[in-house]
């Protein structure tokens, strides 16, 4: 199967692109480059262009199968401070690009989502049949697209999977790409960054969680078990209804652990 991979420059679209690949798919990179890195494109075809713009993407949509979706914003705290960027990119311009795939005949749509779109969970595990309260810009733009591809699904014949996931870690067993944010704010790169006195100090924010000593838990996934989970779904073989798939570690980590 031929795929569209967009946000394959970055960091779980460019491991996704390698299973795709390892699974005997042609996976095809289309990034705008504004967080992605091309080099985490080497040895793939990459397109730079927005993926709300027509003149580059309709002529992609017209090669490949099956598309996967991971080009949102994706900063929960940058989301409150600027909504307006979140519901442009996470929304209106994901429903340009969504709109283009269903005009280009294709049925097949993964979407890389967040568990976010669940908010506060009034218990955990989540399970799916916990209604999406979604508390920050992030989580209501990504909520917002779903309700979108399951009205699409219903009208217009649409197979998708939407996986919600927390946060991913990690590196590819190569070696050859990982986790790469501009700026680093994310937990485990921070800590590395920490012991090779790339920054002053390990910050951890919060210390009133109930916890033992107070800070906040975290959920994990390793990329490459989240690379494998997204690649195993734009085949021909996706079901005739809708799927969500939620994928975590089942052992969350303290953040002093780190």
């Amino acid at each position: 199967m031929r795929v569209l991979v967009v946000g394959g420059a970055g960091y779980i679209g460019s491991h996704t692109a390698r299973i795709l690949r390892k699974r005997g798919h042609e996976a095809l990179i289309y990034d705008n480059l504004s967080t992605g890195h091309a080099f985490l494109a080497n040895g793939f075809e990459l397109i730079q262009a927005d993926f709300a713009d027509l003149a580059r993407l309709v002529p992609a949509l017209s090669r490949v199968d099956a598309v996967m979706h991971f080009a949102a914003s994706a900063d929960a705290g940058e989301s409150v401070r600027d909504p307006r960027k979140y519901f442009e990119n996470n929304f209106r311009k994901a429903l340009t690009f969504l709109n283009a795939v269903i005009d280009s005949k294709i049925r097949y749509f993964v979407f890389s989502s967040t568990c976010a779109v669940y908010g506060a969970p009034s218990r955990v595990p989540i399970t799916e049949d916990l209604p999406r309260e979604p508390v920050n810009p992030y989580g209501s733009s990504k909520a917002c697209f779903e309700y979108a591809l399951k009205a699409y699904d219903q009208a217009y014949g649409l197979r998708f999977a939407s996986l919600r996931y927390f946060n991913a870690a990690g590196a590819d067993e190569s070696g050859e790409i990982g986790e790469l944010h501009v700026p680093e704010n994310h937990l485990i790169p921070g800590a590395f960054e920490a012991v090779l006195g790339l920054r002053p100090e390990l910050q951890i924010f919060g210390d009133d969680y109930p916890t033992a000593d107070g800070t906040c838990i975290r959920d994990y996934i390793h990329v490459n078990e989240l690379k494998r989970c997204a690649g195993r779904c734009p085949n021909a073989s996706l079901p005739a209804a809708p799927e969500t798939h939620r994928c975590w570690l089942p052992t969350p980590q303290k953040q002093r652990k780190f």
